[in-house]
C-alpha cells in the first residue's frame, strides 16, 4: 500500500488546515490509520489514529479538541482536520497504515512501531 499526505501549508496561528492521505491499493477499509508529526530536532509523535471501522478514534492530548480525523472508504482517503492551530503544532506530518486485516474493527494504534506503511509527508507552517 502507499500513501500520498497533501495540504499541508503555511498558516496563522488559530486558523485550520485539512490534510488528506491518499491510499493506494483495493483493501482500504482493511486498514487502521494514524497520523504522525515531527518537529525539527525532535521525534516523530503520535498525533490521532482512526480504526478500521471509523467508529473509534483516539488523539494525543495535546491536539484533542482541536483536530479531527475520519476517513472517507469511497475515496480511499484518510483526513486530519485541523483547528485553532498553534505555533507548537508546525512540524512535517505523516500519515501511517497498519493492516490489512490485523487485530478488530475498533483497534487502534499508537506507536510508531505499530505502522507497517509510511507517507513521505506534508509540512504544516504555523506563524504567530
Amino acid at each position: 500500500v502507499q500513501l500520498v499526505e497533501s495540504g499541508g501549508e503555511l498558516v496563522q496561528a488559530g486558523g485550520s488546515l485539512r490534510l488528506s492521505c491518499a491510499v493506494s491499493g483495493r483493501t482500504f477499509s482493511a486498514y487502521v490509520f494514524g497520523w504522525f508529526r515531527q518537529a525539527p530536532g525532535s521525534d516523530r509523535e503520535y498525533v490521532a489514529s482512526i480504526s478500521r471501522s471509523g467508529e473509534v478514534t483516539d488523539y494525543v492530548r495535546s491536539v484533542k479538541g482541536r483536530f479531527i480525523v475520519s476517513r472517507d472508504n469511497s475515496k480511499n482517503t484518510v483526513y486530519l482536520q485541523m483547528t485553532s492551530l498553534k505555533v507548537e503544532d508546525t512540524a512535517l506530518y505523516y500519515c501511517a497504515a497498519r493492516g490489512p486485516y490485523d487485530g478488530n474493527r475498533w483497534s487502534i494504534h499508537t506507536g510508531t512501531d505499530a505502522y507497517w506503511y509510511w507517507g513521505r509527508g506534508t509540512q504544516v507552517t504555523v506563524s504567530s
